[in-house]
C-alpha cells in the first residue's frame, strides 16, 4: 500500500471528465405517447398547427360585438337579441354570425363566432326570453382564447434533450402526437469486485458481505432514464477483471465498477482498467468525502467509472461523476438540486483541502428549518442515507460551520416535522 500519488479537487476531477471523456450522439427511435414519460427528446418538436385553431371562449356568456355594450352597466343595460348557441365541437363555419345588437350564447370552449370580438359573462347579464340584458361592458377580445393563444404553428414546444414529463405529454397530445422521437436509453453496465461480497438472495458466510452499492447504483440509473446492464459481481482476480471490464465494454456506452478503488493490495480495478485498453486512467483519488478513491478512466472511447464500494461514497460518486456524464449523452440541462437554508443545531467540522459531503435531517422546529446532521465518515453505513433527508455540502476552503449558523443544504427529500422523533446523533469524525 504505497498511498494514491496525487489527489486532485472535484473541480478539476469534473473538468477532466467533460474535457476527457468522449460522449457519441446517442440514436433517436420513437416510442408511444404514453410511454415516453422520463424518456429525453430527441428532436426539437414543432407544432403544425395553431393551438387552439380557432377563437374560444374562455367563460360561459354570450359572444358579442364589444362596441354594442360599451358603457353597459347595470343602471345602464344594453339589449341584445340572442340568435344562437355555440358549443365546444361545434363548426364555427355553421354558426350564426354576430351583427349589431346581437348575440350568441356560448359555453366555455366553445368557438366564437363570426362578428364577435369579445364574451360577456353570464353572471353580468339577465336573460329575458330571445334577448338578454348585458349590465357591464367587455373590451376587445376580453374572455376569449385567442386562436395559437397556447402554440403558433412552427413553434418549438419540445425542445431537443428535454426529459419529458407528465404536462409534455399533454401539450403533445394536443399536437395529436402518438409517437415521441426520443434518444435510445443509454446502456451503462455495472460490476462490482471484492472476493468478500455476495450477491443479494444469498445466504453470507462468515466474513462475506451483501452486495447493496450495486442494486443502489442501478436504481440510479433507471431514475435517471438508463438501462442498466449487470456484469456481476467479481472477485480480487486481475485477469479476470480486466476480461470483464473489456466484455463490458463491447455492449454498453459506459462502465461503472464498485469496489478496488483505492490503494490496498487487493484494489486491482485501477490496473486493470489501465490494462483494459487505451488511453486508460485519467484521474485516480480525488479530495472529497466520502468518495477520496473515485476515479474516472477511458478505454477505447468509452468511460469506465471507478466508484468506493461502500454505498454512500458510490451515491456521492455518482452523483458528482455519473450524473453529468448521463446528461452529456442524452445532450440534457440537468434539474438543479432543490435547495434550502437552515440553522445547525450543533457544530460540524471538516478537513481543509476536502469537499465534504454530509448526511443529514433537515426538521421543521418551531417555526424554522433545523439541520441536524448525521455523519461525514462511515460511508458504508447505510442508514445515514435512509435516516437523512439532505446532503450538507462543506466546500475544500471551509473548516467547519458553528452551531445555530446558517448553511444551505440539498433536499433528497422533503423536510418533516420535529416533536415527535428522538434524532439519533452520529459523531462527525475527521477521516484521512
Amino acid at each position: 500500500m504505497t498511498g494514491f500519488h496525487a489527489l486532485i479537487g472535484v473541480e478539476e476531477a469534473v473538468r477532466r471528465v467533460l474535457e476527457f471523456v468522449p460522449v457519441k450522439s446517442l440514436e433517436v427511435e420513437c416510442v408511444s405517447l404514453e410511454d415516453s414519460v422520463g424518456r429525453v427528446c430527441g428532436v426539437d418538436i414543432v407544432s403544425p398547427a395553431d393551438v387552439p385553431e380557432f377563437d374560444r371562449a374562455a367563460v360561459d356568456g354570450y359572444a358579442v360585438r364589444s362596441r354594442d355594450v360599451s358603457g353597459a352597466s347595470a343602471t345602464n343595460p344594453v339589449r341584445l337579441v340572442v340568435v344562437g348557441t355555440s358549443f365546444p365541437g361545434d363548426d364555427p363555419s355553421l354558426l350564426p354570425e354576430v351583427a349589431e345588437n346581437t348575440c350568441v350564447e356560448i359555453m366555455t370552449g366553445g368557438p366564437v363566432p363570426k362578428g364577435a370580438d369579445a364574451v360577456v359573462m353570464a353572471e353580468h347579464c339577465v336573460r329575458v326570453g330571445g334577448y338578454i340584458d348585458v349590465l357591464k361592458q367587455v373590451h376587445p377580445y376580453q374572455n376569449i382564447s385567442r386562436r395559437g393563444e397556447d402554440y403558433r404553428v412552427g413553434e418549438v414546444v419540445v425542445r431537443k434533450g428535454t426529459k419529458l414529463r407528465p404536462w409534455h405529454v399533454a401539450a403533445l397530445a394536443s399536437l395529436n402526437v402518438t409517437k415521441v422521437p426520443v434518444f435510445r436509453k443509454l446502456r451503462v453496465g455495472v460490476m462490482s469486485t471484492g472476493s468478500e461480497l455476495v450477491e443479494p438472495g444469498t445466504k453470507p458466510r462468515p466474513g462475506q458481505t451483501l452486495n447493496s452499492s450495486k442494486p443502489m447504483l442501478k436504481a440510479l440509473l433507471a431514475e435517471h432514464g438508463c438501462e442498466a446492464l449487470d456484469y456481476g459481481t467479481i472477485g480480487d482476480d486481475f485477469n479476470l477483471i480486466v476480461s470483464r471490464i473489456r466484455e463490458a465494454l463491447t455492449n454498453v456506452d459506459m462502465l461503472i465498477v464498485t469496489g478496488g478503488t483505492s490503494v490496498g493490495e487487493r484494489d486491482l480495478v485501477p490496473e486493470a482498467v489501465n490494462a483494459a485498453g487505451e488511453p486508460g486512467i485519467i484521474f485516480h483519488g480525488v479530495r472529497m468525502r466520502p468518495g477520496k478513491p473515485t476515479g474516472v478512466g477511458v478505454v477505447d472511447g468509452k468511460p469506465v467509472i471507478m466508484v468506493s464500494g461502500m454505498p454512500v461514497a458510490a451515491l456521492i460518486g455518482f452523483t458528482v461523476f455519473v450524473k453529468p456524464l448521463i446528461e452529456r449523452f442524452y445532450g440534457a440541462v440537468g434539474e438543479p438540486p432543490c435547495k434550502l437554508r437552515a440553522r445547525l443545531s450543533r457544530r460540524v467540522t471538516n478537513l481543509v483541502g476536502y469537499r465534504s459531503y454530509m448526511r443529514v435531517k433537515v426538521v421543521y422546529e418551531d417555526g424554522e428549518y433545523i439541520v441536524h446532521p448525521l455523519m461525514l465518515t462511515g460511508s458504508g453505513l447505510l442508514s445515514t442515507l435512509t435516516k437523512a433527508n439532505a446532503i450538507l455540502v462543506i466546500p475544500e476552503d471551509v473548516e467547519g460551520y458553528d452551531e445555530g449558523e446558517e448553511v444551505e443544504v440539498e433536499l433528497l427529500e422533503k423536510p418533516v416535522r420535529g416533536g415527535t422523533e428522538k434524532w439519533q446523533s452520529y459523531t462527525t469524525g475527521l477521516s484521512h
